[in-house]
């Protein structure tokens, strides 16, 4: 047995096991809800999906330089508003220069974190805390308590949610999902092949070797933010893309979806590991769970949120304890 643990990688167990908890997940709920193995459902959960896989990617990376990134649910709000607003004026803006305005739009927020986070020397939860309130601020006094309606929104926006990529045996793929997904692949595969994306490791499993390897540690925190708010950004459109009708209150609790998509799917708080194939699986675990529990009658609104902290502890606790266990399984397995 101590020989298993030796050869299999923490990474490796931990998404066995996302899997096999998500499949438990869908197996339950099957018994409990009419209808769940269904298109339908389906299309609810990886349409929801969707929208916060591209804010879990960066919140990940912000957790593997040993930071967190609490503000991005409010930059998710202020873009899907902005970029709504601005879609009202210009209709016939075309899709990819939306899209590129939206994590433009967020990567300037980004920036702003990473800059007094990177260079500023303030810890990121007391900045991002901070922002959190300030954007989300900035929202409510810029919005006049007007709301951004669907009626305004071009059609090709208004139809996105519906558009196909492909359909196997009657499930729908949502364009909207791939664009996600597209993020995800693209950071995954750069996190695995590019040099300078693997800095982001470096700095969060050891700073200090990473300095003397001439890493700058400073601006390496600063890209994680921006490339956070960029994603948060892309997760803004998807948001109003998905929902049409925009209120000083889009985003809000996003945040803590983010940190438990990014923490349950093995990205270690400590900073230095994590991988975005876990990060997918823990944004379905997350989401499969929170929508299975909206239609299922026994649990209240309540309940849902406190499992969402409870997936959080528990996957944190589950990190430290199995990285301790199978630190002393190879010790012991390098003196045999």
């Amino acid at each position: 047995m101590t020989g298993i643990f030796h050869r299999v990688s923490p990474q490796s167990l931990r998404l066995i096991a996302l899997a096999l908890a998500l499949l438990a997940t869908i197996l339950f709920f099957s018994t409990q809800i009419d209808g769940y193995l269904s298109p339908r459902m389906f299309n609810r959960v990886t349409t929801s999906v969707a929208v916060v896989l591209p804010l879990a990617v960066g919140q990940a990376i912000v957790i593997m330089t040993r930071n967190i990134d609490l503000s991005v649910g409010s930059i998710l709000g202020v873009v899907a508003y902005l970029t709504g607003q601005l879609l009202a004026v210009l209709p016939d803006l075309h899709p990819v220069l939306v899209v590129t305005l939206a994590m433009s739009i967020g990567a300037l927020a980004g920036a702003i974190n990473g800059a007094l986070v990177a260079w500023g020397r303030v810890p990121a939860i007391i900045v991002t805390l901070g922002t959190l309130a300030l954007f989300r601020s900035f929202l409510v006094e810029y919005s006049d308590a007007k709301t951004i309606t669907t009626a305004s929104l071009p059609a090709w926006l208004v139809d996105l949610p519906q558009a196909n990529a492909v359909t196997v045996a009657g499930f729908d793929l949502r364009v909207t999902v791939v664009l996600a997904l597209a993020a995800c692949i693209i950071v995954g595969l750069s996190l695995a092949h590019l040099r300078w994306a693997r800095r982001f490791y470096a700095v969060g499993s050891n700073p200090d070797a990473a300095i003397m390897a001439g890493i700058n540690p400073h601006r390496v925190v600063f890209v994680a933010f921006v490339l956070s708010g960029a994603l948060a950004g892309l997760s803004g459109f998807l948001f109003l893309a998905k929902f049409g009708n925009i209120t000083v209150v889009a985003g809000m609790g996003f945040e803590l979806k983010s940190i438990a998509a990014a923490v349950v799917g093995g990205v270690s708080i400590m900073g230095g590991t994590g991988s975005m194939l876990g990060v997918l699986m823990g944004a379905l675990l997350v989401d499969t769970i929170d929508n299975s529990l909206t239609r299922w009658d026994l649990v209240s609104e309540f309940w849902r949120e406190a499992l969402l902290g409870f997936l959080i502890m528990a996957a944190v606790t589950m990190d430290t304890v199995a990285t301790r266990s199978l630190a002393k399984l190879r010790a012991k397995g390098g003196q045999a």
